[in-house]
C-alpha cells in the first residue's frame, strides 16, 4: 500500500490514535460486492436454527467465501495505515439486532473478552461494516472516546435475556458517548480496548453489521489459549511465530 492507495489521511489516522475510533463515511465495497456479502449473511441467518441472530460468531469458519471480503484490499487499505503492513485476520462476527426485540449490547471492551489469548492489544482493530443502515433508533454502536488506553475495566452482571452479554462495565459515565450512525456500506473503525455498547433495537428496522477484526502480526496468538480457533495472514509477513490457516 502506498500513500496514494491509503484510504485514510494522516489527519484521520491521528484522530483514530487519539480517540480510539474513526467513522469512514464512504462505501467500502462496490455495490456488487456489498450485495454478494449481504446474500452470504442472509444465508447464514437462515442456517442459524434456534440461535438468536445476534450470535453469528466467526461465520468465515463455516463459509469460506467470506474470506474474499475479509482479506480484500478495500478493507486492508483501511487497516494498514493504523496498525502497519503486517496484518493478521483475528475474527469476524455478524451482529444482527432484529426489529423491536434486538437486545442491548452492554458497555464493554473487546479486549476484556480476549484477555490471555494474545500477547497485547495495542494494535487490534475492528472494522464494523453496516449491512443495514445503523441509527440511534435501531441501536447503533456507541463509544466513549479516548477510553482505549487501558482495556480492562471492572465488570458486573446484567440480565442475559435483555443483553448480548451477561456482564457490563461498572459505574459507566456515558455523557460523552458518540453514536456511530452509518449508512449501508459505510463502516466504523475502533480499537479493541475502547469502551463501547449499543441500545436495544426498539424500531421496526433491522440493524445488521459485519465486524472484521485484525491484528498486527507482532502480536502473539497463544495457540493453547485458542483451541479450535484459526487466524489468517491477511497481508505482509508474520513477526511473532504465529500459525495461520492460509500459510
Amino acid at each position: 500500500m502506498s500513500k496514494l492507495t491509503s484510504k485514510l489521511t494522516q489527519e484521520e489516522v491521528a484522530f483514530y490514535k487519539k480517540n480510539g475510533y474513526f467513522l469512514y463515511e464512504k462505501q467500502v465495497f462496490s455495490p456488487e460486492k456489498l450485495a454478494e456479502l449481504t446474500e452470504l449473511f442472509e444465508d447464514q441467518l437462515k442456517q442459524k436454527g434456534s440461535k438468536l441472530s445476534d450470535e453469528l460468531d466467526t461465520p468465515h469458519f463455516r463459509e469460506e467465501r467470506l474470506l474474499q471480503f475479509l482479506l480484500a484490499d478495500e478493507v486492508l487499505d483501511l487497516v494498514e495505515p493504523i496498525i502497519g503492513p503486517n496484518i493478521g485476520l483475528w475474527s469476524s462476527h455478524f451482529i444482527c439486532k432484529d426489529p423491536f426485540i434486538g437486545r442491548a449490547t452492554p458497555w464493554h471492551e473487546d479486549s476484556a473478552y480476549w484477555k490471555g489469548r494474545v500477547s497485547n492489544f495495542d494494535n487490534i482493530i475492528t472494522i464494523w461494516l453496516a449491512i443495514d443502515n445503523s441509527t440511534k433508533e435501531n441501536g447503533c454502536m456507541q463509544v466513549i472516546p479516548g477510553t482505549h488506553s487501558n482495556g480492562f475495566s471492572e465488570y458486573e452482571k446484567v440480565d442475559g435475556a435483555k443483553n448480548l452479554f451477561a456482564t457490563q462495565i461498572k459505574n459507566m459515565d456515558t455523557s460523552t458517548a458518540v453514536h456511530f450512525e452509518l449508512q449501508r456500506g459505510q463502516c466504523s473503525l475502533h480499537d479493541s480496548r475502547i469502551i463501547h455498547g449499543a441500545d436495544p433495537n426498539k424500531s421496526e428496522f433491522r440493524r445488521c453489521g459485519y465486524t472484521m477484526r485484525y491484528f498486527s502480526t507482532d502480536t502473539k496468538v497463544y495457540a493453547d489459549k485458542n483451541p479450535n480457533f484459526k487466524v489468517w495472514l491477511a497481508r505482509g509477513k508474520d513477526l511473532a511465530g504465529n500459525s495461520y490457516a492460509n500459510v
